[in-house]
């Protein structure tokens, strides 16, 4: 998969370099680019941004360094999806990852200030797909933040990323629910046991307490995801 990150604050991906994924892009799993929106501009501030039309608080993002940007960097066929960092989008979830971590090409805008003018988002729709996706429902001082956790979520479910790919079946959301406790050695520890199920040797007893502890933990902290 190949992953570029359009930024004025390259230095944020340098987090890529590290463990898990730091590996992937060593075995050319991931071929990752991080371009400087900055590198687009001619004036000799590097200027990316001016003030909105109609008024209102803060700056906003100018449209012709995105777009010298996506001229370079987008497909000419297309193949590409972009996603725009904006809490305006769509909520990013475990299924978005899965679907996203198909996809051949991916471009992360990453907006700063009041966010990017709305005719850049139009304008990269008449070169790739177009998502508009939020992290969740806060803001952030920019993308880049929610870029670098989109990609972490997506590029682990390629295959090979991560070494144990059974470990990707129970974790939290794979099914809908909470992922359940998890115990290793020490048996006893400060006066905390883990529970008699669990070494027991009994497999079908072991799987029949994951499952409603990842019922049970799921109705406790989020029930929200069993009425969806």
């Amino acid at each position: 998969m190949r992953i570029d990150a359009i930024t004025i604050f390259p230095d944020y991906f340098k987090a890529l370099d590290l463990s898990l994924l730091g590996k992937a892009r060593e075995k050319n799993l991931i071929d990752l680019h991080v371009r400087d929106l900055r590198d687009f501009t001619f004036d000799r501030h590097k200027t990316v941004d001016d003030s909105p039309y109609g008024g209102g608080a803060g700056m906003l993002m100018k449209p012709e360094p995105w777009g010298l940007a996506f001229d370079e960097i987008l497909p000419e066929d297309g193949d590409c999806t972009v996603i725009f960092t904006s809490p305006a989008g769509e909520q990013f979830k475990q299924a978005t990852a899965h679907e996203l971590a198909s996809a051949q090409h991916l471009v992360f805008a990453c907006g700063r200030y009041e966010g990017i003018d709305q005719r850049v988002v139009d304008y990269a729709q008449t070169k790739a797909k177009v998502r508009l996706i939020s992290l969740g429902d806060y803001v952030l001082n920019g993308g880049e933040v929610a870029a670098l956790a989109m990609i972490e979520a997506i590029a682990r479910l390629i295959p090979g990323v991560i070494g144990n790919a059974e470990s990707l079946i129970e974790e939290s959301h794979s099914d809908g629910l909470l992922e359940y406790p998890s115990y290793t050695k020490p048996a006893s520890w400060r006066g905390f046991d883990v529970p008699e199920v669990l070494t027991s040797g009994n497999h079908a007893a072991i799987a029949a307490w994951r499952r409603e502890q990842q019922i049970e933990r799921t109705k406790r902290v989020r029930p929200d995801l069993l009425s969806e």
